[in-house]
């Protein structure tokens, strides 16, 4: 296993705080921040489009994190696409896909908004939509996933973690029943990319989305869509960078990735995203997902343990434990924490409203775990919501 001390030295904050909302945000490393201070102070051009040499500097870097990215995901840089988030991902291909009136989609409750709210604006369009729910641990079955088709299916959207729950789906077999049914496949990816191995060629997925600030570790504002067969497919948005030639009334757009990324795009951040990946890749995700597991199944065991403590989810899960405070309002258990102990932890629905519902509440208090968190801070956090029986009893 990695050295946990010395990773905490890259993150300034962490001296200050014990951060506890990694599935909101990760921390960025230094050598991340650094990267993209370089672009600003030493060569910051636009990308693709100039041939002085700050211009080629920037593209170079650019495309260089691009090339990190795809062999990171296992994929080639053609079919990855620079983002700015996995909503924006998301809701590129929803906008982008050729649906017809009568088609119909599979997706999940425990899908966060992102990855529900594009599918059900598509019945505006006639598209129907069918929501399996998960079992009381955040689990899919997959039976009734397959029990869902009908032959107007034509996509099936899914978190590969939930960010609710931080239960894992079994996607790659879920996309097997998809395939053998002439059904394409879309993986919500932001809980997973960073916090587990992901492999695009071994998963098999059409399209996948995650973000760059989540456990990329890359700052706020990238994000990555992968497009297996980018050629199908015309981005609903276009613009300078994305076609070759225009003429008249008639275009010719470029090549995948370019023609799915209209604009200037978020330069030092994709730059920055490219030397965070390379940071998770030298420590190993392996090793994360196993320390990030070790601390989230302490946590859940301990806090269960409390009379006054309702914990959610599976034993197994990704760095990802929600409870509540019985007698305590979630929003008023982290604004305890936060004021009396220093701990930043998430509480609220978490921008996923039906799966919270699901659970007979309107909010939960969410601890979240990343590659520089510590036992202590586990200790920290037990022992602050154990105080909290004094609110209560």
């Amino acid at each position: 296993m990695y050295d946990v001390y010395a990773v905490r030295e890259d993150f300034p904050v962490l001296k200050e705080v014990v951060y506890l909302d990694s599935t909101a945000t990760t921390q960025t490393p230094i050598p991340a921040v650094e990267a993209m201070v370089e672009y600003f102070y030493k060569y910051a051009g636009n990308h693709g489009r100039g041939a002085h040499r700050l211009a080629r500097e920037t593209t170079n870097r650019y495309e260089d994190a691009r090339e990190t990215v795809a062999s990171f995901l296992n994929t080639e840089p053609s079919k990855t696409i620079f983002m700015k988030n996995t909503t924006e991902g998301i809701n590129l291909i929803a906008n982008s896909y050729p649906w017809e009136a009568g088609d119909h989609i599979v997706t999940t409750l425990l899908e966060h908004h992102s990855n529900l709210l594009p599918w059900l604006r598509l019945q505006k369009k006639g598209v129907s939509v069918t929501i399996v729910n998960p079992d009381s641990r955040g689990r899919i079955d997959n039976s009734l996933i397959e029990n869902a088709f009908t032959e107007k299916t034509k996509l099936i959207a899914i978190t590969q973690v939930s960010n609710v729950f931080g239960s894992v789906q079994d996607v790659k077999s879920i996309t097997k029943i998809a395939h053998r049914n002439g059904i394409k496949v879309l993986i919500d990816g932001a809980q997973s990319a960073g916090h587990m191995p992901v492999n695009l060629k071994d998963l098999g997925c059409d399209f996948f989305a995650t973000a760059g600030h989540k456990g990329l570790l890359g700052p706020q504002g990238t994000g990555v869509l992968y497009i297996k067969e980018p050629e199908t497919l015309e981005s609903a948005s276009l613009g300078g960078g994305t076609v070759s030639a225009v003429s008249g009334l008639t275009y010719v757009l470029e090549p995948s990735p370019a023609c799915f990324e209209a604009g200037t795009p978020n330069i030092p951040g994709v730059i920055g995203l490219g030397k965070a990946v390379e940071y998770v890749e030298k420590i190993g995700v392996p090793e994360i997902e196993k320390h990030e597991m070790e601390l989230s199944r302490e946590a859940a065991k301990r806090l269960s343990e409390l009379e006054h403590v309702e914990v959610y989810g599976p034993e197994e899960r990704v760095g990802i434990v929600p409870f509540n405070v019985i007698g305590l309002h979630a929003h008023d258990v982290a604004l305890i924490l936060d004021q009396t102990r220093k701990i930043c932890i998430r509480s609220g629905h978490h921008c996923a409203i039906p799966i919270t519902r699901f659970l007979k509440v309107d909010s939960t208090v969410r601890a979240s775990f990343a590659l520089y968190n510590t036992r202590e801070e586990v200790d920290i956090l037990v022992n602050a919501v154990e105080g909290l029986k004094a609110l209560v009893s």
